[in-house]
């Protein structure tokens, strides 16, 4: 039996924060760290330790420089990043194309499993 596609996730990609990060990245040539900040609700801090392992896997190169006398950090998704990304999506595509949705036996009410469990 072939190995299911999930088991060739890399998780360096494929953790949330780190998914949507390169996500955004994907569809620019660079983006500024306080706008990847902003439109993906991180702290400072948060969003570095992500772009931190990203970084070490060679997914993407941060640039700093000094605008206007204020430092300015871009984050710019690499080829292997970009490579990496593309990877993400086919097995996720291949994951999604097995996917099997459970239904429930013929003749039980969808209402029951919602209801399960909850104190009368």
């Amino acid at each position: 039996m072939p190995k299911h596609p999930a088991l060739s996730v890399d998780d360096r990609i494929h953790q949330r924060t780190r998914l949507a990060i390169v996500a955004v990245l994907a569809g620019q040539q660079r983006a500024e760290f306080l706008a990847l900040r902003e439109v993906l609700g991180l702290t400072d801090g948060n969003l570095s330790r992500h772009l931190r392992v990203l970084e070490d896997a060679g997914f993407v190169r941060l640039e700093k420089a000094f605008v206007d006398r204020r430092p300015k950090t871009w984050v710019r998704l690499t080829e292997r990043g970009v490579q990496a990304y593309a990877a993400e999506i086919e097995t996720l595509r291949r994951i999604v194309a097995q996917a099997r949705v459970p239904r429930p036996p013929a003749g039980e009410a969808v209402t029951r499993a919602v209801t399960e469990g909850t104190p009368e």
